[in-house]
């Protein structure tokens, strides 16, 4: 199958890295947001983006101006009916995608395939929503999505052969590499990624090291690059407290469950740089 138009659902920090970077690889996309405030919000981050980029010299002003003449904001998922594609990128929230794939999928032809970008919830779950569950995958882009070069492609017990080669092919085309995934919580980066930054607060709850020097250790002796409270703090300690959180309840293995600081760091409000303090101060 050709994709030829790709809709995004949502246009927040990923909805709207995943539709820039369609609309820049020269797909005509269409971005819903359920209010006009919040898709002007995510439209001006597009073009903050791209004008960034166009600064450093890595787009022209044509590729620039192409990109924007590609994309079309919307508030109206009726808008989305004449996609190829559409990617989900709503909130984290399986009731909310769930219901969002409820009123979706009357809308679009039988042949659209479906994607969620959800990093952490059930793909099965919601494939079961709709009435095409063989035309149903998920696509986990990485922030921030035009820089991040990983796409994990995710495929359940029922998603069909041919979904799962275009949306190889489909990230593919973005400049993305994909890696294939099985339908079970975390997928692969968080399956692995999510333990290791647990441990690094048990290590500094049980005062193995200081936070700095957790953090060099790991950047020096390990050649990552950058630490786990670094880390932690960029992508957001309610997120990184979320998933492990979905992870226990599926495996209920103490490496997935999330440490006491977590948990207190998160109901003080301290979630890192969205706060402006998280392990560290921004």
């Amino acid at each position: 199958m050709q994709i030829k138009k790709v809709g995004v659902v949502g246009c927040g920090l990923m909805g709207s890295g995943i539709a820039q970077v369609s609309a820049s690889f020269g797909y005509d996309t269409v971005v819903r947001e359920v209010s006009q405030e919040l898709l002007q919000k995510g439209l001006e981050s597009i073009r903050n983006s791209l004008e960034k980029f166009l600064q450093k010299g890595k787009v022209t002003e044509a590729d620039r101006a192409a990109t924007l003449n590609r994309l079309q904001g919307t508030t109206r998922l009726e808008d989305l009916a004449g996609c190829d594609l559409v990617i989900e990128a709503v909130t984290e929230n399986l009731e909310v995608k769930k219901e969002t794939y409820v009123r979706l999928d009357p809308l679009c032809d039988r042949e659209t395939i479906f994607a969620s970008n959800t990093s952490s919830l059930s793909i099965t779950e919601m494939m079961m929503t709709t009435q095409r569950p063989d035309r149903f995958i998920g696509l986990h882009f990485f922030n921030p999505v035009p820089l991040m070069a990983l796409v994990e492609v995710v495929s359940t017990l029922v998603t069909s052969d041919e979904v799962k080669r275009t949306a190889v092919q489909f990230a593919k085309s973005l400049g993305k590499t994909p890696v294939l995934a099985s339908d079970r919580p975390g997928f692969i980066v968080n399956r692995l990624l999510v333990p290791y930054l647990l441990d690094a607060i048990r290590a500094l709850e049980e005062g193995l090291g200081t936070l700095e020097d957790i953090d060099q250790g790991m950047k020096l002796g390990c050649g990552h690059p950058m630490g786990p409270f670094t880390l932690l703090d960029l992508v957001g300690l309610d997120t990184t407290y979320f998933i492990a959180n979905i992870m226990f309840e599926e495996f209920k293995e103490k490496r997935f469950a999330p440490p006491p600081l977590l948990k207190r760091m998160v109901l003080a409000g301290r979630l890192g740089r969205k706060s402006g303090i998280g392990f560290y101060k921004y």
